[in-house]
């Protein structure tokens, strides 16, 4: 199916969310890749023999520590 120079992962390899775009509909929620696998904007897909798979993405707020030596974001008072 695919005709790139490095052809793109398929629908059933670990990575197939790195396959090219062919057609993207973010009004809709939706983007086509290269290898069949719909994409939804939650991170759900659906395999092109019908495959179901659910939404992967983190729920809810993610907490960034970048530890104590990190630059400080905070405004500093003269």
């Amino acid at each position: 199916m695919c005709q790139h120079r490095s052809p793109c992962p398929a629908a059933t390899a670990p990575d197939a969310e790195a396959a090219h775009l062919v057609a993207g509909y973010p009004e809709q929620g939706w983007s086509l890749l290269c290898n069949g696998v719909v994409l939804f904007e939650d991170t759900g897909e659906l395999s092109p023999n019908g495959q179901v798979i659910a939404p992967h993405r983190p729920i809810g707020g993610t907490t960034l520590s970048l530890g104590p030596d990190a630059p400080s974001t905070r405004p500093t008072t003269p």
